[in-house]
């Protein structure tokens, strides 16, 4: 669908110039231009023109997933609200709900990967102050090509630093994080975020106008150029220049002017004078206001927006996703209360515009209408997109790898999946707010209300891309596996879907079944799927890559307040569930290129039976199978230990079959009724593996020399 505009009047091949040398990219297609015309009867304004190309690009309107995303499970007895608003409430206590989004800030990352990555997390924060909620916990799943490259090193140091930067001004913790290395995203990377936030139930604003009449006040900081044509810039892929010709499309954040937005917008709602509340996030005041108004009607008034440039033009100033911005709807009374709490915050405001009755959305600049539409033709009226899909099958035959275990192990463990991510967490404060009990190994543990706000986050691209539909529904497995070993349940599911460019029928056909396997999978386990973001036209002609299917996902969950502990000494130590030898996709596939097929869908079953085994104390410590099979989940859980591994050694110990868990126990009649064997028992001297023939041993100094692997390419 997407095509270049020619034939706007004034445009030119790229679309029109504005003053000052910035060019707002058209995507409209030609079908898309010829049924507006016939909607409205007349040719668009230019500022209408940068709405639609903005307001209908795949960032903001969904228009190839649309009808895919309205499969998925999104009610349940504790979603207070769904999918459609800022951001998902869901009641966690009586007193206490969880306010949950979950972004994506690709594009923008690669160009500008400081700016992009900070104004990531600025927005996703900002979604949801929007409801109410005061923002606790951030997680950050992070997709990059391989860091032996020097330009992915400098994106990933620039990245993280952005997130770490931004966070720790706000004061809100990262405090979970995920972070997959893959050729596939060379041109790509992927930078998603999501926010946690807490509200009470009865608290909770919306961001759907309540009266026609009532003034909208804009608050924060005053409007630049920065972020042109940001939704749109979003919904295309990545050109050999885009470092270049799309750094105007890149927002540039303040965190400290974020941290006044969040103190004066919570402040604000305390007063119970706001109505609703939207943040100004893709497509800038054109996006809130349209948004926000689409039930009734919306005027706005351009030239009352505070601007910090001179000369800004209509589009320039409704079309500008510069940050740290809220739209506030609220009773003509009260603007002077509302007014007085933002001039404490030394924020600036003005009132420019109004809900109205009549369904039209109305833009005025100095007294002349620069835009009037039917408001919902604009917000719910791009048609779909219909692309062909077809099967594409990856998976390779398997050949044993020809190098020994300790080689093999020496390469698996040193991938930056196995290893330790410190050098990216060293740069987060994990203690501001001082929630947080446990975030090592599996899932981050905060204390909320008398109990644990439980979080993980992530999936595993290369299985996906072999098999779509199990691989996402084994990434949420495993997401729920993270929460299970600390004894906790979901509560939701918050997605971020990245893929390639549906023009592909393959592509088209992995977006399918991913979806597919995700809505499956919180079916079977009963949990909605709140919240989620679509991040199309992820590929790079520079390097002439496409992503892999990468369907990110955030889980919340409830449970005691727990702390992560590895096996202690003496313990016995079990793995609970069937190994196959399955290793398309793995860590050692990766590093080998061993091929084989991808994990076929996991049993949940042994889910609840190891969240029972934890809360009733009969398991000492636990973690689950991921990335690295059952030796990198030795090296984190029983580091000094000997075992015993049966039949084929490699698979025994590199094999990444989904649903499998290893459990520290006293007492292995605890484990009845679960597939279970023995493999030896905590304590000793280093890690200590006799698997046939065969005999590994992994001293603590190797084991933390493969453990700094991040550590050493970061800083040398």
């Amino acid at each position: 669908m997407a095509g270049v505009l020619k034939d706007i009047p004034g445009g030119g091949p790229a679309g029109f110039m504005e003053p000052h040398g910035h060019t707002i990219p058209y995507m409209l297609s030609s079908e898309d231009l010829a049924h507006l015309r016939r909607e409205l009867g007349r040719d668009l304004t230019p500022l209408e023109t940068a709405c639609f190309e903005n307001l209908w690009s795949e960032h903001c309107s969904y228009r190839s997933t649309r009808k895919l995303l309205a499969t998925l499970p999104t009610t349940g007895p504790n979603v207070i609200v769904g999918p459609g608003d800022d951001a998902a409430v869901v009641r966690f206590s009586e007193d206490l709900a969880v306010v949950v989004g979950m972004e994506s800030h690709n594009h923008p990352s690669y160009v500008d990967p400081y700016h992009g990555s900070a104004t990531g997390v600025g927005g996703i924060v900002r979604d949801v102050v929007s409801m109410g909620a005061r923002p606790i916990a951030l997680m950050d799943p992070l997709y990059f090509g391989t860091l032996t490259d020097e330009k992915n090193r400098y994106l990933f140091e620039h990245v993280v630093a952005g997130i770490g930067d931004y966070g720790n001004c706000i004061g809100v913790p990262v405090v979970r994080g995920e972070v997959v290395v893959d050729p596939s995203y060379r041109g790509n990377p992927l930078v998603n975020v999501v926010c946690v936030g807490i509200v009470h139930p009865d608290r909770y604003l919306l961001a759907r106008a309540r009266e026609p009449g009532n003034p909208l006040l804009l608050v924060g900081s005053s409007t630049g150029r920065d972020g042109m044509g940001g939704a749109s810039f979003a919904s295309r892929d990545l050109s050999e220049d885009s470092e270049a010709e799309d750094r105007p499309s890149v927002q540039i954040g303040d965190p400290y002017t974020e941290k006044l937005i969040i103190d004066a917008v919570l402040e604000m709602a305390e007063t119970g004078t706001v109505l609703s509340c939207k943040d100004l996030g893709a497509a800038g005041l054109a996006g809130a206001s349209s948004e926000m108004c689409s039930t009734f009607g919306a005027e706005i008034h351009a030239d009352r927006v505070r601007q910090r440039e001179a000369g800004m033009t209509p589009p320039e100033i409704m079309l500008s996703e510069s940050q740290e911005r809220m739209l506030i709807e609220t009773r003509a009374r009260d603007v002077p209360a509302l007014s007085r709490i933002a001039e404490k915050y030394d924020l600036t405001w003005s009132e420019i515009g109004k809900v109205i009755p009549e369904p039209r959305y109305r833009v005025l600049f100095h007294g002349k209408v620069a835009c009037d539409l039917p408001i919902r033709l604009l917000t719910h009226g791009a048609p779909l997109c219909q692309w062909e899909t077809k099967p594409r099958h990856l998976a390779r035959p398997y050949a044993r790898p020809a190098a020994d275990l300790a080689a093999l192990a020496a390469l698996v463990l040193s991938h930056p999946e196995v290893a330790g991510t410190e050098w990216v967490t060293e740069q987060y404060d994990h203690d501001v707010q001082l929630r947080s009990v446990s975030l090592a190994r599996d899932a981050a543990v905060l204390r909320l209300d008398g109990a644990a706000l439980v979080l993980s986050c992530g999936c595993n691209p290369r299985q996906i891309a072999i098999r779509p539909y199990e691989g996402t529904a084994n990434s949420l497995y495993e997401n729920a596996a993270n929460l299970a070993v600390v004894g906790a349940e979901p509560l939701c599911i918050v997605n971020c879907l990245n893929f390639a460019s549906p023009v592909h029928p393959e592509i088209c056909w992995e977006l399918e079944e991913c979806i597919r396997g995700l809505g499956d999978m919180a079916r079977r386990m009963g949990v909605p799927v709140v919240g989620g973001n679509v991040s199309l036209y992820n590929e790079s002609d520079e390097f002439g890559t496409q992503i892999r299917p990468t369907p990110s996902i955030g889980l919340v969950g409830k449970g005691d307040v727990r702390t992560w502990q590895p096996a202690p000494e003496g313990a016995l130590l079990a793995l609970v569930g069937e190994t196959r030898a399955e290793f398309g996709g793995s860590v050692l596939d990766a590093v080998t290129g061993c091929g084989g097929d991808a994990p076929a869908l996991a049993d949940i079953a042994v889910l609840a039976r190891i969240r029972e085994l934890v809360n009733s104390g009969s398991c000492l410590a636990a973690t689950d199978l991921s990335q690295g099979g059952l030796l990198a989940a030795l090296a984190a859980l029983s580091p000094d230990a000997m075992v015993e591994v049966e039949g084929d050694p490699v698979a025994g110990l590199f094999s990444e079959t989904c649903g499998r868990f290893l459990v520290a126990v006293r007492d292995e009649s605890r484990l009845k009724g679960l597939p279970f064997r023995i493999l030896g028992e905590a304590g000793g001297d280093g890690l200590r593996i006799t698997a046939g023939k065969e005999r590994l041993v992994l001293t603590a100094e190797e084991l933390r020399r493969y453990e700094g692997t991040v550590t050493a390419l970061m800083r040398g």
